[in-house]
């Protein structure tokens, strides 16, 4: 029992040291989020604001890849808490899913938090805002994570030139994308909410995007269930985090333990790197007519995350990270 213990404790605290190693740089991060109709986005975008809190993440924009009326609103509400309201926002204009959150944790946010957002209307296309944020950056620096639809990158990989770059979308991707993460897909094979629901804008992403994709699949979220110790921790208050999970746990038989973290594991391992929790399967992600995908092992360039240590560990670090506060709080 004791060796166990001992053994138990080396591994924990190998595990938190590995965890608390800092990249060398902040990494230039574009948020790209359904923000609803889940909740794990809640989750998700403070996960991104604590890294910048902690000088590992500079955050470029926070985009939306849905349009109900308020999305704007409510990712200006978590950029203004954690005390950057100046992060621009962007959303799909001329087209995009409206599909929002049936719990209504969005109109909760929106009554009870500071935003000076307060219609879509004050936000720019994501198109525009993509070009006009990649344009700015140095070459083969900015990683891209998508937690929703993939809606935005289409058509950003599609877009023309413009007043900020005369550079075809393509050619702008390869200039300036280190690498995208996705919250996407099933793996080995299976059909996943995010890539089903715009499957033809996922489809050109996932056959044509010219620099690295990681896939952090539904099965590796799955498992990790998070939330509950935010809601129990009755120093938190004002919380737009903890309102989300407060309001939606209970409605749910399915997120008595916590809710599933799909979209969190998507910004960990885009700003800390998957070890020492994952190791990567390079090959390529094949989309099916019918918004299903199945792997090829022989192919290049894209990888998927597959588990390398108990899910409990990254359960702890994000349960951990959601409760994170604003600087200087």
């Amino acid at each position: 029992m004791i060796v166990k213990l001992f053994v138990y404790c080396f591994l924990l605290a190998t595990t938190i040291d590995m965890y608390a190693q800092k990249p060398a740089r902040p990494v230039p991060i574009i948020f790209d989020t359904d923000m609803g109709p889940d909740f794990d986005d809640a989750g998700a975008i403070t996960l991104l604001h604590a890294f910048a809190d902690s000088g590992e993440a500079r955050i470029l924009a926070t985009i939306a890849s849905t349009r109900y009326e308020g999305v704007a609103g409510v990712l200006n509400v978590f950029n203004t808490y954690f005390r950057r309201a100046d992060i621009p926002i962007g959303l799909p204009k001329n087209h995009g899913l409206e599909l929002r959150d049936w719990q209504h944790w969005t109109d909760t946010l929106l009554a009870k938090y500071p935003h000076s957002i307060k219609s879509n209307e004050q936000v720019p296309d994501a198109v525009a805002l993509y070009r006009k944020i990649l344009s700015a950056q140095p070459d083969n620096s900015v990683t891209i994570v998508t937690v929703g639809f993939l809606t935005n990158l289409a058509d950003l990989y599609n877009s023309g030139g413009d007043q900020y770059s005369p550079l075809y979308g393509k050619d702008l991707v390869r200039n300036k994308v280190k690498q995208l993460v996705c919250m996407a897909g099933r793996f080995p094979s299976g059909k996943e909410f995010n890539v089903d629901r715009d499957a033809a804008a996922s489809k050109v992403v996932f056959e044509n995007w010219n620099t690295p994709i990681l896939f952090s699949g539904f099965e590796i979220g799955e498992k990790i269930k998070t939330g509950l110790p935010l809601v129990q921790n009755a120093a938190i208050h004002n919380n737009p985090t903890k309102d989300v999970f407060s309001i939606c746990l209970p409605k749910a038989a399915e997120d008595t333990a916590g809710r599933k973290s799909w979209d969190e594991t998507a910004v960990l391992v885009a700003i800390k790197g998957y070890k020492p929790w994952y190791r990567l399967q390079e090959g390529r992600f094949e989309m099916h007519a019918d918004g299903s995908n199945t792997w090829n092992n022989n192919g290049k360039g894209h990888f998927h995350l597959v588990e390398d240590r108990p899910f409990k560990e990254v359960q702890d670090i994000i349960n951990t990270l959601m409760m994170h506060l604003p600087k200087g709080s």
